[in-house]
């Protein structure tokens, strides 16, 4: 079979689903659901299949001329498919949890058809071989999130929907010009051609620089760099599938996943590290790191509490990055999984906290874990795993992390890492102390905020099994991560293929 087909099949997947979706009436809740899953596990044997082909040394790419020297190019490379394996694999559980979520409420043909849309959206990022397709999925990312965001249509929810599109419109506009002018130096840089720009050396040394800080501001934006995260905390108020969206699978991820290609498939390690680059993005990756730990300590609210976690989690990949070297490389790449898996664990908890128990403040969940213990076991599992208890994978990351700060030379980083881990325990012990050893409140009615009694079990089914199996795979990722096509196996085979000469 040809190699343009599985690229273009992957996005049309989406792109048809949602098509259909917006066709479908409001009640028809067996097709729409029968369609959703099929659709994500159909997008799961498209990626497989492609991991399992570029194994075996196979090419899927395929391009169209757009302008004379520009053209629109997808291209399934090995960390492009590590992203697109990511995001279909939590599209699958996430679904499954809108499903369960949302289906009782209104406007449902709305958010699905623009779910399917950002779906796509975000394995078009991962396909895309040049930064010009890159920055047309970037976008349509942005376009298809914000009615999500929107979705409860309440006031506070369309001003959270309407900063977060003016953080990143605004953010896209600065990538486009940081685009432009590289196109204007170098022309079309397929992803991975990092001789070109290699070739300037020292001749464009300051317009070199000026442009990857540009750049780095546009996807800074979405990765929530301090100072430009300030969207991500106030866009909590959508729905909890929503929240697992923009923090585990699409929206902060896209942002970090850029700021990867531009390091390693646009300048280059070496270039980047020559230009003095590397450096300065590990020192913004710090305080990202410190500065929303410290932030996420102050939160009463459970998922404010998780956006600052987010922000500052999500820096790990950006200041494994900044490690100029293959364990730092590793440890990026991993977490990117890593923190995906940890963090939708999380946000699928305190969704089903709220919709079960109502509870949204950390001072409401005494004793939750007698009501609800296996969703409170996967919270753990999350939260242990985000402070680094081994062997779960948060570990594992900042093990890599730590490690490949020596190797570069650059100790300070270790003070960071467990500064850090530090500030992980103290706004996540409190919470899990909570859960398991606080007494709750006298049972009855009022016993909790607003109490539900939505399955036979402690919740819904749909709501229940997808943080379970989230939290399952957490344990099992760290577990097993010796082994074949793991997080951490596929990042060491990305940099060993990739980036290593």
């Amino acid at each position: 079979m040809s190699g343009a087909f599985f690229p273009v099949a992957t996005l049309f997947t989406s792109l048809a689903a949602a098509a259909i979706i917006f066709l479908l009436p409001e009640g028809a809740f067996r097709a729409r659901t029968g369609l959703n899953l099929a659709a994500a596990v159909l997008k799961i044997g498209l990626v497989a299949w492609m991991v399992r082909g570029l194994s075996q040394g196979q090419t899927y790419a395929v391009e169209f001329p757009v302008l004379e020297g520009l053209a629109f190019v997808l291209r399934a490379d090995a960390l492009g498919i590590m992203f697109a394996g990511l995001s279909s694999l939590l599209w699958l559980f996430t679904t499954i949890y809108a499903i369960g979520y949302l289906e009782d409420s209104p406007n449902r043909r709305r958010f699905f058809g623009f779910f399917s849309l950002c779906v796509a959206s975000t394995l078009g990022i991962s396909l895309a071989g040049n930064l010009f397709t890159f920055l047309i999925f970037y976008e349509l990312l942005t376009l298809s999130t914000y009615p999500l965001v929107a979705h409860r249509g309440t006031p506070k929810a369309l001003a959270a929907a309407t900063l977060y599109l003016r953080f990143t419109l605004t953010a896209g506009l600065v990538l486009m010009i940081g685009m432009v002018a590289l196109h204007a130096l170098a022309g079309d840089i397929r992803f991975g051609q990092r001789e070109v720009l290699a070739d300037f050396g020292q001749e464009q040394r300051g317009m070199l620089i000026a442009i990857f800080w540009v750049l780095i501001a546009g996807f800074g934006v979405k990765a929530g760099l301090v100072p430009l995260h300030g969207w991500l905390p106030r866009a909590m108020v959508a729905p909890a599938p929503v929240s697992a969206l923009l923090h585990a699978v699409a929206v902060v991820k896209a942002g970090a996943f850029g700021i990867v290609r531009l390091v390693y498939d646009v300048y280059g390690s070496e270039l980047s590290q020559a230009l003095g680059l590397l450096t300065g993005l590990a020192v913004v990756a710090s305080v990202t790191i410190l500065y929303a730990s410290l932030r996420a300590l102050a939160q009463v609210e459970l998922k404010r509490r998780l956006a600052f976690s987010t922000v500052s989690q999500v820096s790990y990949v950006v200041l494994g990055i900044g490690l100029f070297g293959p364990l730092g490389t590793i440890a990026a790449l991993s977490h990117l999984l890593h923190q995906g898996l940890m963090k939708i664990t999380l946000f699928f908890c305190a969704g089903n906290y709220a919709e079960e128990l109502g509870i949204h403040r950390i001072d409401e969940l005494d004793g939750v874990g007698r009501r609800m213990p296996l969703t409170s076991l996967a919270f753990s599992v999350g939260a242990l795993g985000m402070i680094g208890l081994p062997p779960l994978v948060g570990f594992l990351s900042k093990w890599y992390l730590g490690i490949g700060a020596v190797q570069a030379g650059m100790p300070w980083v270790i003070a960071v890492l467990v500064a850090s881990s530090l500030l992980n325990a103290a706004y996540f012990l409190p919470v899990l102390y909570r859960l398991w050893f606080c007494p709750g409140p006298d049972h009855g009615v009022g016993a909790w905020p607003e109490e539900r009694h939505l399955g036979r079990f402690e919740t819904s089914s749909w709501l229940l099994l997808p943080a379970l199996a989230t939290a399952l795979f957490s344990v099992m990722a760290g577990l097993l991560a010796g082994l074949p096509y793991s997080p951490l196996e596929w990042a060491t085979r990305v940099v060993n293929l990739e980036y290593l000469p």
